[in-house]
């Protein structure tokens, strides 16, 4: 077995991992490649291999959160394939990504494992904080649309420019749960790492306007036959009236028109009116995952 630097040509290899080891995770080559090669130089991104015979069996990844405003806060990521686990790879990888955490100044870093997974992290030092909850519906399948508020247009993503998009998507992310606020979102960082991302498809996302302000948005990535929502969310001024599950409403059935045939999500556990919207919606949970820290 080999570990080395992950490369841009292994984004094909990296993606059929994912969707190996995650089957509800959409992640295209395409937007694999762009998260192998697209980084902020503050994050010091550092992502591994573990290439066995002529396959690429395991992704191991680290970096500093620069998104916010609490320093020296990392996250890290390790997945091996379900056919070569149990023969030490995790733990080849975990060294050099935790090595890494120390060069760069990490203080703190955060993982998610699968329940299998947990026990491995915990031998690091991990400690459980949060659970998120991993879901998939049909968009084919869905309850009667909502009503559209007054005052209110409904238009696709690829009608905004970035600002207003980038605007929305900071202000909404604030209030989701997380153990480090994303309070510190560098405007050019988010157009080129999600605004520009061969993953978001602007055609299917849905914004809900009120006149110029984006007062609520769901974007969709996908993948083929598959989608991903990457967020859904509410400007504070314009909650209470539905355009959440409007604006969701309307992507998935937009996905549904282009051909999806599986739409998944991620909740955490206290993000309670976006589960009540994705369980409104016909959305089944097929995973959760623990959120895990430590101190480093």
């Amino acid at each position: 077995m080999e570990i080395r630097p992950v490369v841009p040509d292994d984004a094909e290899a990296v993606s059929a991992l994912r969707r190996a080891t995650f089957s509800y995770s959409v992640m295209s080559p395409a937007s694999t490649r762009h998260l192998i090669e697209v980084h902020s130089p503050a994050e010091k991104f550092l992502g591994l291999v573990a290439i066995s015979g002529r396959d690429l069996v395991a992704w191991g990844a680290t970096g500093l959160n620069t998104w916010t405003s609490e320093e020296g806060q990392a996250g890290i990521s390790i997945y091996v394939h379900p056919e070569h686990r149990r023969q030490g790879i995790a733990d080849a990888l975990a060294k050099p990504l935790h090595d890494h955490l120390a060069e760069i100044g990490a203080v703190r870093a955060r993982a998610f494992a699968e329940p299998g997974g947990v026990e491995f992290a915990k031998r690091f030092g991990y400690d459980g904080t949060r659970q998120m909850h991993y879901s998939g519906v049909d968009p084919r399948v869905l309850p009667e649309r909502p009503p559209t508020p007054e005052g209110i247009e409904l238009v696709t993503m690829d009608t905004l420019d970035a600002r207003q998009a980038y605007t929305a998507d900071a202000v909404a992310t604030l209030d989701e749960p997380s153990d480090s606020p994303a309070d510190a979102i560098d405007y050019d960082d988010w157009v080129r790492e999600v605004w520009e991302s061969p993953a978001l498809d602007k055609s299917l996302g849905v914004a809900a306007m009120a006149g110029d302000e984006v007062a609520a948005f769901s974007a969709i990535e996908t993948d083929g036959d598959r989608a991903w929502s990457a967020m859904t969310g509410s400007i504070p001024a314009y909650r209470g009236r539905g355009l959440a599950k409007l604006v969701k409403w309307e992507a998935l059935r937009r996905c549904a028109d282009a051909g999806i045939v599986g739409a998944f999500t991620s909740n955490d556990d206290e993000n309670g009116p976006m589960l009540a919207v994705n369980n409104w919606l016909g959305y089944r949970r097929v995973q959760t995952q623990t959120g895990l820290l430590r101190t480093l």
